[in-house]
């Protein structure tokens, strides 16, 4: 099954390029919507679980990696979806969930995090030491980084070679994109310059060769690097080809590998496409489907609100702002500005950080609350035109929620599959 990403740098060297999508959501209509779309493409489906979300402790998902795996299988029996089609990737995973403890005991934590990611199944496994621990510089050196990274690889070779599983094929590299969007106003991106890439390649080549890990090496099928592209709370910096060129040059002298791109969420189709040409058809997306969810799950709310007096004014909306500021540990620090602006930011930001809070008990009776008050009713044409007018055109006036909301999942989904095919 991992025979797709073992592709994608010859047909690039080919002059037939294609992409792949990278779904990081641990969202289960986020994932029913990508094992939909996989079991009618036909094709393999990529899904990526983060270090914070899932891992052996179970993360902010309450998850571990044994059990993400189970979800997604279950998903995929009731879509019709083989699961030999489904790739399974952990990403980012190193010590960042635990940064703020000493380095010895947050690698160790890493360690046991990536051997619980193996024996669950993940085959494609990006590594990413790149974040100094309590009492380290922020940004660590390249030397360092790969060290960590070598010895995280160590722990996955082994733990592969002692259940009898697939030998994973790692991402690598250093110059990694904030995970889920930057916290702040961006005016431009500039890319990784070609001799920073090219110093990480060689740094790590050394590192890995010098720690026996020569095999591994040769099944890093990516690095890691930053294209240009990237979103923060309120704007999102477009690709930009001409600027990443001597990226695409790099790689015609590292054949073996291509590049990972991170934070593609809100990018054209356009400019998808440019990527997948470009050298970068790892594309990774997240933030944008949860954003996609929310948008479609706040117009049901607002259709309820007048559909049914029983069912109370923006009933979910009113429970995630609560939820929210009831706990705030997972946005505050990342949103700035007055009262106001950091309320429609809770809400609204291109980064998504409600995302968070979908998993807690009182947003899951929400969301319950509002699907039952669409049951067995039947949505007037003018309410979705005032609400969700997107979907006006559509015959969905008798779908579920569920089906609604997947319908809005689905139209980004769909910008990524074709974004992935290339002549």
């Amino acid at each position: 099954m991992n025979e797709r990403l073992r592709e994608l740098a010859p047909a690039r060297r080919g002059g037939k390029p294609f992409g792949i999508t990278s779904v990081c959501s641990a969202h289960p209509l986020v994932l029913r919507s990508a094992l939909r779309r996989a079991a009618q493409e036909g094709g393999d489906v990529l899904i990526e679980a983060t270090c914070n979300q899932v891992n052996h402790l179970g993360g902010y998902t309450g998850m571990t990696p044994q059990a993400f795996v189970q979800l997604v299988g279950n998903i995929a029996s009731e879509e019709g979806l083989d699961k030999p089609r489904i790739i399974f990737g952990g990403d980012h995973l190193g010590p960042n969930p635990w940064r703020k403890e000493d380095a010895t005991v947050a690698m160790a934590k890493a360690e046991a995090m990536v051997a619980a990611y193996i024996k669950a199944g993940f085959t494609k496994i990006h590594l990413d030491a790149s974040m100094g621990c309590a009492g380290e510089p922020t940004a660590l050196d390249d030397e360092l980084i790969a060290a960590r990274a070598a010895r995280l690889a160590k722990i996955a070779e082994e733990t592969a070679r002692e259940i009898g599983g697939a030998l994973p094929l790692y991402i690598l590299g250093t110059e990694v994109p904030i995970p889920g969007g930057a916290d702040h106003v961006l005016d431009a991106v500039e890319p990784t310059s070609a001799k920073a890439a090219r110093s990480t390649i060689a740094i790590h080549r050394d590192v890995f060769i010098r720690e026996g890990l020569e095999d591994a090496f040769s099944r890093t099928i990516a690095f890691v690097v930053q294209p240009g592209v990237e979103f923060g709370s309120e704007n999102i910096i477009a690709y930009r080809p001409e600027k990443a060129r001597a990226l695409t040059v790099l790689l015609d002298q590292e054949p073996q590998f291509v590049f990972e791109a991170h934070s593609t969420d809100y990018q054209t189709v356009g400019a998808l496409s440019s990527l997948v040409r470009d050298g970068f058809p790892i594309l990774k997306v997240g933030p944008e489907l949860t954003f996609a969810l929310r948008e479609a799950l706040y117009g049901l709310d607002l259709i309820a609100s007048e559909l049914s007096e029983d069912y109370g004014c923006r009933a979910l909306a009113t429970t995630m702002e609560k939820i929210m500021l009831d706990d705030p540990s997972d946005w505050l620090g990342h949103y700035h500005g007055h009262k106001d602006a950091l309320r429609l930011q809770r809400h609204y930001s291109y980064s998504d950080r409600i995302r968070y809070y979908w998993v807690k008990a009182e947003a899951r009776a929400a969301v319950n609350h509002l699907e039952e008050t669409f049951r067995g009713r039947s949505i007037p044409k003018t309410l979705l035109r005032q609400f969700l007018p997107r979907l006006e055109e559509r015959e969905i006036r008798t779908m579920s929620m569920a089906e609604i909301a997947m319908g809005a999942v689905d139209d980004v989904l769909q910008k990524y599959s074709l974004a992935c095919r290339q002549n």
